[in-house]
């Protein structure tokens, strides 16, 4: 199981760095597997719209605490593209992305230009942040890497002030589910509420399949296609399957620090 979290790491890195390297265009603004329900229909403008799954998946949880003229932290911001329709549309005082991988941290900073949107490098499970600086955490599909949730808990409630929210999505074994749950209640946090959304990001998925290939064709080179297409959730594809299956549960968590 190590040596398949190692080769599975290392292919992420190369993936990432391959996007940081060859999307001069910004065509890839978003890197997670969306969400598709009919309830939640966004207006959306015409340069926003081919993004729409992936801004549904940080709008459903965006809409779940209070966050104008609050500070805002998302752990794991990728690209910057959610943190960044966040900050537009629900108005924050401020808010800071943080990542691990520099690129993209250079990236965010070069590409977004808006009022109190900043970007840092840094670790999930070790961050700079002060203690008790903001309002709400977010972590959108990112916390399957990282090697010691404890720590992470930790950080996400160091940071919050009393009162705080903790928005959280992501995906895991079926059999991790539990080991999450145990983790979530020792953190002293407080679930306010728990939601399985398999059926959301499929719907994403086979609804944003076409988009997805073509960006792979586009800037991927031919040999990584097959672990690109896997990457990205295409499908017929090994992680794809796993939605479908059950065998990977993806989640979505209202979170809140007791006051």
């Amino acid at each position: 199981m190590f040596m398949n979290y190692n080769f599975r790491e290392s292919l992420f890195r190369i993936l990432y760095w391959l996007v940081n390297k060859v999307d001069r265009n910004a065509d890839i603004l978003f890197m997670n597997f969306g969400f598709n329900d009919k309830n939640l229909l966004l207006p959306l403008d015409k340069r926003n719209e081919s993004d729409r799954y992936s801004i549904q998946l940080y709008h459903h949880l965006a809409v779940e605490a209070e966050i104008r003229g609050r500070d805002i932290v998302e752990i794991g911001c990728g690209r910057g593209g959610g943190l960044y329709y966040i900050t537009r549309n629900f108005l924050p005082a401020s808010a800071i992305g943080v990542d691990l991988n520099r690129g993209a941290v250079a990236f965010c900073s070069r590409h977004y230009d808006q009022d109190g949107l900043s970007f840092v490098q840094g670790d999930a499970q070790d961050l700079t942040l002060k203690d008790s600086s903001c309002d709400v955490v977010f972590n959108v599909e990112s916390s399957h890497r990282y090697t010691d949730m404890k720590a992470f808990l930790r950080e996400v409630s160091r940071i919050l002030r009393p009162g705080g929210y903790f928005l959280f999505t992501d995906f895991r074994y079926d059999h991790e589910m539990e080991d999450l749950r145990k983790e979530l209640l020792l953190s002293g946090m407080v679930v306010i509420k728990e939601r399985f959304i398999n059926r959301e990001v499929i719907s994403a998925l086979e609804m944003d399949d076409e988009r997805r290939r073509k960006l792979v064709t586009k800037l991927v080179p031919g040999f990584l296609h097959k672990p690109a297409l896997n990457f990205a959730g295409a499908k017929g594809s090994d992680t794809y399957n796993r939605f479908v299956s059950g065998s990977y549960v993806y989640f979505s968590y209202v979170i809140r620090k007791q006051v």
